[in-house]
């Protein structure tokens, strides 16, 4: 069953590590949803955005203690997509 791309691909990333590497390497980051891979991530961004994608690059970054006073918790775990565009290709997300 193929699903949705707009259910994989959760929201763009943008810090200023990010807009760095979408103007030197042409590569955008995105969060996308916790057990996709790399082609189903691939053919979500061609398919949403109509660009040519080299290569995808994921990262699973994990839940880190967090602290505010007495109260103790957790961040979210995120699964990061870097998506490296082909020659030509471009994302304007900022």
């Amino acid at each position: 069953m193929k699903r949705n791309p707009r259910d994989i691909i959760v929201r763009p990333i943008i810090t200023e590590k990010t807009v760095a590497m979408q103007a030197d390497n042409n590569t955008v980051t995105f969060e996308v949803a916790q057990g996709t891979n790399k082609i189903e991530i691939r053919q979500a961004i061609e398919e949403i955005f109509k660009v040519k994608v080299d290569s995808v690059n994921v990262i699973n970054v994990h839940p880190r203690k967090k602290r505010v006073g007495q109260h103790e918790g957790k961040t979210n775990k995120v699964r990061k997509a870097m998506i490296k565009l082909a020659e030509g290709s471009n994302i304007d997300i900022i």
